[in-house]
């Protein structure tokens, strides 16, 4: 195996996985990140966020792995530099990216600045998700910092290499991933990617699994516009499968069906198959809102209505005001209501609250007079003092206790496990449960003592 010394800017969810993972195959690599503290604590074997597996994965790393602030001399000794910064959505819902810039600005001034030939061109990967034409937007952008440092001659290419993770499971996805997807223009890039990559593409690597997923990783070159599309396509896919469910979970309220066996049955046709297909509140996080709204943008940007991903959001958008709907009907007013979520995060094994349903709901539940209870096993620590108008508490009994409703909102294990008669015993009537999440038997709940509201369950 060939080993490359590697720089990864951005030390948030995509770059400290990559680079750790990276790290774990045998690679050198260098994570950089601007904020001084994130990189001392990692310095000192600190995860700044919750991700299973990630802080182990780190220590076993750490004789191949390091940390700094400083990005010129990381770019003048790597062979491969991924760009793993934040591109945020604008008001219009397009993605910003002045980090982005910055960093490719500062690449193009360090490669100019550096002493000496290079023995090959620097490769410069964006790993953050980018609107497409991205590609050609940061190799101008580099060109111009080493033009701004006196050397417009410097020698780079540009790769696109959009990042799959699930947060939650983005170890296991940075090292047995479905496929690799890398676009460029230039072959020599993509042969560097493809020996930085031949690890995993070839699962040769330690690895504490056995049988592995798969004997070999998908390897798919294109050209960067296409890889950056493929990204935004796959999200926005997922996003409207989640949609299109949550609109059947509605019809099969009003004619009396179960949309859980309706899941399983068109699940079991391999033309569509049996993930994503959850009925409940709907979808959040860091990447489904964003990268459907930028999509949308894209397409507005050159007269295109984007009328299936419209509805995919408003459906979305739907889904949370449901909860609120729910609620009325049985408790007729929230005013002088103790509402308990159960769940923060926007999805189970993260601490994640970007975009996080919980958020929303607790913000309608509060202008309508409700008391609001959170819960979190993991989340609840980032959640305290967020929102004036939520209650933070680390045990799910606290916050039932008193609760006239509870409402699922993300399908943690210890929120799925809770022992229903004594969420029944210490709650206050009716003892309604709004499942967000379809978690429990409905039997069970009723049984237990509990008023079950699920979605799309007749």
């Amino acid at each position: 195996m060939e080993q490359f010394s590697v720089g990864v800017v951005g030390a948030g969810y995509v770059g400290l996985v990559t680079g750790a993972c990276l790290a774990h195959v045998g690679h050198r690599v260098v994570c950089v990140d601007r904020d001084e503290g994130r990189v001392a604590g990692l310095n000192e074997g600190r995860v700044p966020f919750f991700e299973p597996g990630l802080e182990e994965l780190i220590a076993r790393a750490r004789r191949r792995l390091s940390f700094t602030t400083e990005l010129p001399e990381v770019v003048r000794e790597v062979d491969v530099v991924f760009v793993a910064v934040n591109t945020p959505p604008g008001e219009d819902g397009s993605a910003d990216l002045s980090s982005v810039a910055s960093v490719a600005r500062a690449v193009g001034r360090a490669l100019a600045e550096a002493p000496g030939e290079r023995e090959r061109p620097l490769v410069v990967v964006n790993k953050s998700t980018v609107p497409t034409g991205s590609g050609d937007y940061v190799s101008m952008l580099v060109r111009e910092g080493a033009e701004e440092a006196g050397d417009g001659k410097v020698d780079y290419r540009v790769v696109s290499n959009p990042e799959f993770l699930r947060e939650g499971s983005a170890v296991y996805d940075s090292l047995f991933p479905d496929r690799i997807v890398l676009g460029a223009d230039r072959r020599d890039a993509l042969d560097t990617m493809r020996a930085l990559y031949e690890p995993i593409i070839e699962q040769n690597f330690p690895a504490q699994l056995d049988p592995r997923p798969r004997d070999a990783v998908p390897f798919v070159t294109t050209d960067t516009a296409s890889a950056e599309m493929i990204k935004y396509a796959a999200n926005a896919f997922l996003a409207t499968k989640i949609s299109f469910i949550n609109e059947i979970a509605g019809i099969c309220e009003l004619v009396g069906a179960d949309v859980t066996n309706v899941a399983t049955g068109i699940g079991l046709d391999g033309r569509i198959g049996s993930r994503f297909l959850s009925a409940g509140i709907g979808w959040g996080g860091s990447c489904f809102p964003k990268d459907v709204a930028a999509l949308r943008a894209i397409a507005r940007e050159y007269g295109h209505e984007p009328t299936l991903l419209d509805a995919t959001v408003t459906v979305n958008a739907r889904q949370r005001r449901q909860v609120i709907a729910k609620l009325q009907r049985d408790l007729r007013t929230l005013k002088g209501k103790r509402i308990a979520l159960l769940g923060l995060a926007f999805k189970p094994n993260t601490d994640d609250l970007r975009e996080a349903p919980s958020l929303e709901i607790a913000r309608l539940l509060h202008s309508l007079g409700s008391r609001v209870v959170g819960y979190d096993p993991v989340a609840a620590k980032r959640a305290v003092g967020l929102l004036p108008e939520l209650k933070v508490v680390f045990d799910p009994y606290e916050a039932l206790e008193g609760a006239h409703a509870a409402v699922v909102v993300t399908e943690w294990e210890e929120v799925r496990v809770l022992d229903l008669e004594r969420a029944a015993s210490i709650m206050e009537s009716p003892k309604l449960l709004v499942d967000g999440r379809n978690a429990y038997h409905p039997e069970d709940a009723a049984t237990a003592g509990l008023l079950y509201r699920g979605f799309g369950r007749g």
